[in-house]
């Protein structure tokens, strides 16, 4: 499975998942958001990339939304806020 990244500006990115059937999606993220889950010395592009990999973890690329603030994960996988902030500090 390939996650490929492409920033459109400095909160959207267009993510795009290479796996039996490729998706898209694109996917907002705050600079508040951001500062609250990464270091600063992390990218946004990072913060996007380990969200991804997180989400497909636990589902199939086909399930993810196609378009998303990075917080809503949270709603649906409470663990995501903990686990990214160990992964990227």
């Amino acid at each position: 499975m390939l996650i490929t990244i492409e920033e459109k500006n400095d909160t959207t990115f267009k993510v795009t998942v290479t796996s039996r059937q490729t998706t898209t999606h694109t996917v907002t993220v705050t600079p508040e958001y951001k500062a609250k889950l990464a270091a600063l010395n992390v990218a946004t592009e990072t913060l996007v990339e380990k969200s991804f990999e997180f989400l497909l973890e636990r589902e199939p690329n086909t399930s993810i939304l196609r378009e998303f603030d990075l917080k809503v994960i949270q709603t649906y996988f409470p663990e995501y806020e903990r686990t990214l902030r160990q992964l990227l500090s």
